[in-house]
């Protein structure tokens, strides 16, 4: 089965089919009974050890690949061979995706007693104190990347998004070669999500390599900035603006930003002076 192939079957199995009517004007207003594809919205549950953790509301796709990338992201995991064993369960209200994970990681975990039930609105939710909102961010080396680049991906990108085709609902986010191209996308209807399961997607494939670059469909917030540099991608393309924090985190890590990327014109809000403008 091809990438695109198994992109369209996971799209197939996180939408379901709803009668609308369709309002048209014109000479008059009329109605027009239809059936419409909605993107799927779920529970899921990240269990450690038998620990629920975190319940986030997510795309019930790709899911294992999401439960590793988040807890790379989110510091849980330092590296993916610290996940022994991943499994997706149904529940009686949602999913539960039950990972075994190191002992010391574990413990780790519980001290940090955070809650993060419902993710994907402001990516804060449950954080106990000040000190735990804005987390060190680690440096990273940005690759030189050329204008040429991010526009390709850019034109690309529509293509490697069956599941936005189908219902208008969903974010996503690309992983990109040095030229451009897309080699990976996931789909989700969180921004977050969907970053999430393209860092786990990498990590089983042996993680980012250092020319590449992330490209979102959403803007580029803090927590994007710091999901990639948590996770050795030195660049970042958003589809929309950055936040003033965003790019003040970008700057701290060295990280590449781009954003408003538009065709024919994107914004460059920091590039760190190791990363030269490629050519071509």
């Amino acid at each position: 089965m091809s990438a695109g192939d198994d992109a369209r079957t996971q799209a197939a199995t996180a939408v379901a089919c709803h009668p609308v009517e369709v309002q048209r004007g014109g000479n008059g207003w009329y109605a027009d009974a239809q059936q419409d594809l909605l993107a799927l919205e779920v529970p899921v549950a990240l269990v450690y050890n038998g620990i629920s953790h975190a319940v986030m509301m997510a795309t019930p796709a790709d899911l294992e690949e999401f439960a590793l990338g988040f807890s790379l992201s989110e510091g849980i995991l330092a590296h993916p061979h610290e996940c022994y064993d991943l499994e997706v369960r149904e529940e009686a209200r949602g999913l539960a995706v039950r990972l075994t994970i190191s002992s010391q990681r574990l413990v780790e975990l519980k001290a940090r007693r955070r809650n993060l039930a419902g993710r994907t609105g402001c990516g804060l939710c449950g954080t106990e104190a000040l000190e735990q909102a804005i987390r060190p961010i680690p440096e990273v080396t940005a690759p030189s990347l050329n204008d040429a680049a991010i526009q390709r991906a850019l034109a690309a990108l529509s293509d490697h998004q069956p599941l936005q085709a189908a219902t208008g609902a969903t974010h996503a986010a690309a992983w990109c070669d040095a030229g451009g191209r897309i080699q990976l996308t996931r789909e989700d209807v969180g921004r977050h999500n969907a970053l999430d399961k393209l860092i786990g997607a990498l990590a089983r494939r042996g993680g980012p390599s250092p020319d590449g670059f992330a490209l979102v469909s959403s803007r580029a917030s803090y927590e994007m900035v710091h999901k990639c540099a948590s996770t050795g991608i030195g660049a970042l393309v958003a589809v929309s603006a950055a936040t003033a924090l965003a790019v003040a985190q970008a700057q701290q890590a060295g990280l590449l930003l781009a954003g408003f990327a538009r065709p024919g014109r994107h914004l460059i809000y920091h590039r760190p002076a190791t990363a030269a403008r490629a050519q071509g």
